[in-house]
């Protein structure tokens, strides 16, 4: 279908931050007029009134698994979860095998993705060979293959050194470092976020200093160096903090919240259930209710899910022995609008500010406002479509979800990428 109208949704406008009703025509893959009352010739129509239409949803932090953990995720599993989740394009992770490290690697993401045509996928290409934290790579190189910004996420780079040279380098290629921010002396052995409940049920703990001295290593490195640093999966009180200071003073810093760290504590460890293991852990109720609020005032710039799938056999056993990790791609939307939305702390302009525009703006990706003339990646939310969350109908190949049962308000019904429908949830589109 070259030419589509959305007829009669509200559209969100994170820019102008405004919420107007027109109809969306699209023609060859992008916006071709936006307005009231637009009645095209030989235009198919997917009638929305309603329901929002956004921007395409944009998750900057997630694991596809391929090459290499395939059995966990490939890039089509995952490009399908990321489709019925409300993202229009997503940003892998390195952590691959081989570690997206070289230009052949970042390629055949690429091109597999390409192949798919599915969602948008952009990788993130290793800081270190072999994430080992100790030789850097080709930056440029890696930018020239595709790579969008630069991580080794997964694992820290433990040494100040070379941190400082990866930004030194990252700043002169213009790419944007994503830090994982752990000092693994400090989290060692740990499974769980340090404190009451820790105590309680016998877990070793991660302290929130383990997080909190490698922000603080980060901003200083990046008011050093000049490098644009996004400190990923932020999860305590005291890393807002030091954020929150570094951006009163301009230094070059974005950060980013999971829906998981938004909305549960340590207290959903109490059933030893290993969906509820995650790195950073699940951090104390004063940690949520900061993180929420960084969120409100713009400290935290995005939300992205750090979707880790892993397979069953993998997370069915002890706590201590489960890897860390959740899926979010298929949860994310309805928890936002329902626990975040819903309640208050942002607005629906603002939502979509945290998934579409302040992502792409990070990256600088195409996206973020619907435009005449713009890509037509589109994300259409029905505010009051309810669903209760079940494992087995995700896309993903991953199930491991700690919101299993939880009823969410607030879906994606709707997923266009290049002007294309690649996933409605009952929106017929008439020729």
């Amino acid at each position: 279908m070259d030419r589509l109208l959305l007829k009669g949704g509200r559209v969100v406008d994170p820019v102008e931050k405004k919420i107007w009703t027109a109809d969306v025509l699209i023609d060859g893959g992008r916006i071709a007029a936006l307005g009231p009352d637009l009645e095209p010739a030989g235009a198919a129509v997917m009638d929305v009134r309603g329901k929002l239409v956004c921007p395409g949803f944009i998750d900057m932090h997630v694991h596809l698994r391929e090459p290499g953990y395939e059995a966990k995720e490939t890039i089509e599993t995952g490009s399908r979860a990321a489709a019925r989740g409300g993202f229009t394009a997503v940003v892998c992770m390195p952590n691959t095998d081989p570690v997206a490290d070289n230009k052949a690697v970042i390629a055949y993401i690429k091109a597999r993705a390409e192949q798919l045509g599915l969602v948008r996928v952009y990788p993130v290409g290793a800081i270190t060979r072999g994430s080992r934290g100790e030789e850097l790579t080709e930056m440029a190189a890696l930018k020239e293959a595709g790579a969008v910004a630069l991580s080794d996420d997964g694992r820290p780079v433990s040494s100040a050194s070379v941190m400082r040279r990866a930004m030194l380098y990252a700043r002169m290629v213009g790419l944007p470092i994503i830090s994982h921010c752990e000092d693994t002396s400090l989290s060692a052995g740990g499974v769980m976020h340090e404190g009451y409940m820790s105590t309680i049920l016998g877990l070793p703990g991660i302290p929130a200093a383990a997080e909190e001295v490698m922000v603080a290593r980060e901003i200083i490195l990046a008011e050093h160096t000049g490098c644009r640093v996004h400190i990923a999966h932020v999860s305590t009180a005291g890393s807002v903090r030091l954020i929150r200071e570094a951006k009163s003073r301009g230094v070059p810093v974005t950060a980013e919240a999971t829906p998981h760290h938004l909305t549960l504590t340590h207290r959903a460890v109490a059933g030893y259930d290993t969906s509820t293991k995650v790195n950073p852990p699940l951090r104390s109720e004063e940690d949520v209710q900061a993180l929420r609020e960084a969120l409100a005032d713009g400290t935290i710039d995005v939300i992205a899910t750090d979707h880790a799938p892993h397979t069953p056999e993998e997370k069915e056993v002890e706590y201590q022995l489960a890897p860390f990790g959740v899926v979010g791609l298929e949860t994310a939307v309805g928890l936002v609008w329902t626990e975040l939305v819903g309640t208050g702390i942002l607005s629906p302009v603002e939502a979509v500010c945290k998934l579409s525009l302040n992502p792409a703006r990070i990256l600088g990706l195409p996206g973020g406002v619907i435009r005449v003339g713009g890509e037509a990646d589109i994300t259409v939310i029905d505010p009051h479509a309810e669903e209760v969350v079940d494992p087995s109908a995700f896309a993903s190949k991953g199930r491991n979800t700690p919101f299993a049962g939880r009823r969410l308000r607030g879906l994606p019904v709707a997923t266009i990428v290049r002007g294309r429908v690649v996933f409605s949830r009952g929106l017929a589109v008439v020729a």
